[in-house]
């Protein structure tokens, strides 16, 4: 609605200026030509508006182009390269205002009201924050791959839009280099929420940079009204990086209809090749929960547990490829400790699932990994570090288990490179493991993911990628409660059936995006299309005697990088040979996250995930 104002206004100007829009269409060669190129409204709109000192703000505040927040050049190796082994001088931090400034214009001022207001009310990083996330330090000798490490991890923070290092060379010293950071903030303050229908729904508030020195908290309120109780809560508190040791910290409240308990977590990842140590201590105790951690598709009535999880990895000497600087091998250990005070009665199909355990794992990986720069991926505009390398694990376990002890293995394999000569990403990834005893084999599975991302193409002057996913899991001798399912996430978006389920799913995702080029009100926007195909059945059977299930249809992403919300969707699909408890068509209105890649990130041993 406030768009729709402003922009009567902005006509309604254009019109007083003595210059009338209808011109544009008085002349069919013109019209003609506009309808070829939507580029030509906007440049002559434009125009127009710059007469008029009001329409100009008017048109500046309303669209532009988001090309203009697009650094092309990104700095490169090649750029990082020519400075090697230099010595740095000296690190000076400058956080930029989250609206206005930018890497290619940092002294730019914005005259929009309300983002004046928003740069006064935000608090900007505390240069000692950014400063304690540095692995570089004075004196060091430029190194070029930690340097490019470095600004990966604080692009990474979520409190951050994006990073650049800047080197000079000092006159008097060519051998002297010193360094600017330059970071711009996003806007940390949010606000979520969902209404699933009449009966429920949840609404929260939210900040990722409490004053500024890199803590989150939040908290959401849940109503329901069918289900105790009918108005509840749910609160966490987060630290990044706690006093600069890359440890992150993490706790959090719930007492609503879903769930009632707390959970306190520590963890250090493995964040570059040359990390010696990670770990990580999770505590989880729920007093009521239809769900266990680590798997949300198995429900049960109201269970009480305690869930504990620790692990510990460790980089090995590397005897193999040690000229290799990205290449590592990690040992890593874990134990997990499961005990319920209230659950569903043991039965002969499921009486493992929700057991009293400890559960000892340990594992051996190889990895590689290296970091491709691009934008317009996943997000809009912002630089983004593509992975490519490989990540390969070996998993052993025992499981002391009340209903009887267990060993378990997996092995997993996955690869992923941009391929130069025709840049697309190509992720594939294999992974075989179960349980098993001197009885047999029991909740085994295999699972096999291919994740393909087109370059950037151009379409009628508009940027494109295509996704391609396919994925196919198979479960062996599973119990009798745990199934796949095609809904959502694992397969058919918008597809909210339960009933279709099975031991065996192949699923198949193409979407199209259509990044546009001009913004409005700051937000950019992509346009999409996709088909998703499904299908889901017994582990005995072949899985293309079952029946299919698909979903089709077009939508639009809106996104502001400033800002810390969610991508904001809208999508309308159809849903073929639906069952009964699908509507042949849907249209939702929903945030979704922002999808990340696969790091081949080495981690802490942990069975595959049947889900």
């Amino acid at each position: 609605m406030r768009f729709v104002w402003i922009t009567f206004l902005l006509l309604s100007a254009l019109n007083l200026d003595g210059m009338e829009i209808t011109m544009l269409r008085k002349d069919s060669t013109d019209n003609d030509a506009i309808k070829k190129d939507p580029e030509l409204f906007y440049d002559s709109l434009a125009v127009k508006a710059n007469r008029n000192r009001f329409t100009k703000l008017l048109y500046n505040y309303l669209i532009s182009s988001s090309n203009d927040s697009i650094n092309k050049k990104l700095e490169s190796y090649e750029y990082y390269k020519s400075f090697e082994k230099k010595t740095i001088g000296s690190i000076e931090i400058k956080s930029l205002e989250v609206f206005g400034p930018d890497f290619n214009d940092t002294s730019k001022i914005t005259n929009i009201w309300i983002e004046k207001m928003a740069n006064k009310m935000h608090s900007k990083s505390n240069l000692n924050v950014i400063r304690k996330n540095l692995w570089i330090k004075e004196g060091q000798a430029i190194d070029l791959e930690l340097i490019m490490d470095n600004e990966r991890l604080l692009r990474s923070l979520p409190y951050l839009k994006d990073v650049r290092f800047l080197i000079k060379q000092r006159t008097e010293n060519d051998q002297i280099v010193d360094l600017l950071i330059l970071t711009k903030d996003v806007f940390s303050f949010g606000i979520s929420g969902s209404l699933e229908n009449i009966y429920k729904g949840d609404i929260g508030v939210y900040d990722k940079n409490i004053l500024g020195i890199g803590h989150e908290i939040g908290i959401t309120l849940f109503g329901h009204l069918e289900q105790e109780p009918h108005l509840g809560i749910e609160a966490y508190y987060a630290i990044n990086n706690v006093k600069g040791n890359f440890i992150n910290f993490a706790a959090g409240y719930a007492n609503n209809y879903i769930r009632e308990g707390l959970f306190v977590s520590f963890e250090r990842d493995f964040l570059r090749p040359q990390s010696v140590y990670a770990g990580g201590l999770n505590f989880t105790r729920n007093f009521r929960s239809n769900t266990i951690p680590l798997n949300e598709n198995v429900a049960g009535d109201s269970l009480n547990y305690l869930f504990l999880d620790a692990w510990y990895g460790r980089r090995l000497k590397r005897v193999v490829n040690p000229n290799d600087t990205r290449f590592q091998i990690n040992l890593s250990g874990r134990i997990r400790y499961a005990s319920f005070y209230d659950r569903p009665p043991p039965d002969a199909a499921n009486n493992q699932f929700f057991a009293n355990s400890t559960f000892y794992l340990g594992s051996v990986s190889f990895s590689q990994r290296s970091y491709v720069r691009d934008y317009l991926v996943y997000s809009y505009g912002i630089t983004e570090d593509i992975p490519k390398g490989y990540l390969h694990e070996l998993v052993f376990g025992f499981d002391d288990n009340e209903f009887g002890n267990r060993w378990y293995s997996h092995l997993f394999l996955s690869t992923g490179n941009l391929f130069q000569r025709k840049p697309f990403y190509l992720y594939t990834s294999l992974g075989l493991g179960s349980f098993w005893n001197h009885t047999g084999v029991e909740q085994g599975m295999f699972d096999a993911k291919v994740n393909f991302i087109s370059p950037l193409f151009e379409v009628w002057n508009t940027k494109v990628r295509q996704f391609v996913k396919m994925n196919y899991t198979l479960g062996i001798n599973r119990f009798e409660i745990e199934n796949l399912l095609i809904r959502n996430n694992f397969g058919i978006r918008g597809f909210g059936s339960r009933i279709e389920r099975g031991k065996q799913r192949l699923t198949l995702n193409v979407e199209s995006i259509f990044f546009q080029n001009k913004s409005i009100l700051k937000f950019q926007s992509a346009l999409f299309s996709f088909v998703d195909i499904g299908i889901v059945g017994p582990a005995n059977e072949s899985i293309f005697k079952q029946d299919y299930f698909a979903g089709l249809g077009v939508g639009a992403r809106i996104r502001n990088e400033n800002l810390i919300f969610k991508t904001i969707q809208i999508r309308l699909a159809f849903y073929p040979n639906h069952p009964g408890n699908v509507h042949a068509v849907g249209f939702i209105i929903d945030e979704v996250n922002k999808s990340r890649f696969y790091t081949f990130q080495p981690r802490g041993p942990e069975p595959l995930r049947f889900q």
